[in-house]
């Protein structure tokens, strides 16, 4: 099995078994094309220099018998959204419907061959990347029939956690397309996101206009396209942004459940369960100086759920560990397959700005380097602001995305965390209903960038 990693190998003074990443030209091996798309991956960087109402019953009108089956819960959901929640789905449906348009003509206009004379299935767009990455393991487990990190073109799926994939296969029970199963779980997933950060948002924010201010700057971001596809970052918002509006009304329970899930997920569910513990500390430090007592000590009790999210990281370092005799087998990973060896943050700054404009990379790769290093700077100036705002929960947030993210050889997926980062939206709308023309700056130079960035996702490109 051998799949593509999408950053070079940094030199490494001592041998170490073979990674997915980018081989020499005279050395590279053939990579197949994945089996749900058309097309092989493009190769990876170059290595661096150095190396409500009554349903109608079955037999017609006139009998209230009340919903019938399957139907119960949709209109208890439908009843519980509000005008403004249906505004933001109105506006999440349409930017889906850009999209697949976007997809269809990628389809078309970018075919695998040129010359080509039929365009690719109508789910190939899709299925690139880490989306390949999670069908496999749903598909054949993190080690099938023996395999592992000891043989040779090791892929390294070790290095995502289990909470997708096991979501992905159990919707392919319904949904026979892999493709289209993780389009599916994305879409639904998205839609809860979309209505907790607009909650959230008219929470922070006076004004009406502040939840569908929120998602239409989050649905227009320049790496919008990673909520629709079968990537992680819809499902984890599903579970984080209801943790976080949970959390803000002090119901600890239900934060801790919810990022318990998001940390089966991604690791940035200990990110936030970090913000969610310190937002916890903050408010029974100050309720306990308002009703001292009994009462007091209770809501520290309640403390104990905070420490619930460990749980799926810890079971997954276990299940890990049977497998392959390593605690580290995750962090292995990520190295092997990614180069998330660790390096200070101003080695990674300097490595990432020399892959960005060293003219040691192919121009796609520098542009997306590019896009890191100015995702890294949006992530200082969030965190800044946040501190000045005395916002210590999403400080501690932003900055632990930031630590994880800027410590490796070089920055990788930085733009697409961005979509993780809620204050951001939110700031950016607040500054939006402040300054009017601000609004339309950010529509005129996201939009290209976005749609730029949709297509070369669409086409098989990297896109970070």
């Amino acid at each position: 099995m051998t799949t593509l990693s999408p950053g070079p190998r940094p030199p490494s003074p001592a041998p170490r078994s073979p990674s997915p990443g980018p081989l020499p030209p005279a050395t590279r091996p053939s990579i197949p094309a994945p089996r749900t798309s058309v097309r092989s991956e493009p190769r990876g960087p170059l290595a661096p220099p150095d190396g409500r109402g009554p349903a109608v019953p079955p037999g017609g009108q006139g009998h209230d018998t009340g919903p019938g089956p399957g139907t119960g819960w949709i209109r208890r959901t439908a009843a519980r959204l509000d005008s403004a929640d249906r505004t933001v789905l109105g506006l999440y449906l349409l930017t889906r419907i850009s999209l697949a348009i976007t997809a269809h003509f990628a389809r078309w206009l970018f075919p695998g061959q040129s010359g080509a004379r039929e365009a690719a299935p109508v789910l190939a767009p899709f299925q690139h990347w880490d989306a390949n990455h999670y069908l496999h393991i749903a598909r054949d487990g993190y080690f099938p029939a023996g395999e592992g990190p000891w043989i040779s073109g090791w892929d390294s799926r070790e290095a995502f956690f289990p909470g997708y994939p096991l979501t992905l296969r159990a919707v392919h029970a319904v949904v026979p397309d892999w493709t289209a199963a993780g389009l599916l779980i994305s879409f639904a997933a998205g839609a809860v996101a979309v209505v907790a950060l607009a909650r959230i948002a008219r929470a922070y924010l006076p004004d009406s206009a502040a939840g569908s201010r929120t998602v239409l700057f989050l649905l227009l971001s320049p790496c919008a396209v990673f909520l629709a596809v079968g990537y992680t970052e819809a499902l984890f918002l599903a579970f984080a942004l209801p943790a976080w509006l949970a959390a803000t009304h002090h119901r600890w329970a239900l934060a801790a459940v919810l990022t318990t899930l998001g940390t089966t997920v991604r690791i940035s569910g200990l990110f936030l369960a970090a913000a969610i513990g310190l937002l916890f500390i903050l408010a029974t430090a100050k309720g306990k100086s308002a009703a001292p007592g009994r009462e007091g000590r209770r809501s520290w009790w309640a403390g104990g759920w905070t420490l619930l999210p460990a749980l799926p990281p810890a079971a997954y370092s276990w299940y890990l560990h049977a497998h392959t005799g390593d605690w580290m087998a995750w962090k292995h990973a990520q190295e092997r397959g990614w180069y998330r060896t660790f390096h200070t943050p101003w080695e990674a700054w300097g490595n990432t700005w020399t892959g960005a404009f060293g003219h040691t990379q192919s121009t796609g790769y520098a542009l997306m380097f590019q896009a890191e290093l100015a995702a890294m700077l949006v992530g200082l100036a969030l965190v800044a602001v946040l501190l000045y705002r005395r916002r210590w929960p999403e400080a501690v947030y932003v900055v632990l995305s930031l630590w994880a993210l800027g410590t490796s050889y070089w920055y990788t997926s930085v733009p697409r965390a961005t979509l993780l980062w809620w204050p951001l939206w939110i700031g950016l709308a607040a500054l939006s209903l402040r300054r009017p023309w601000f609004r339309t700056v950010y529509l005129c130079v996201a939009a290209p960038v976005t749609t730029l960035v949709a297509l070369a996702f669409l086409t098989g490109r990297w896109a970070g």
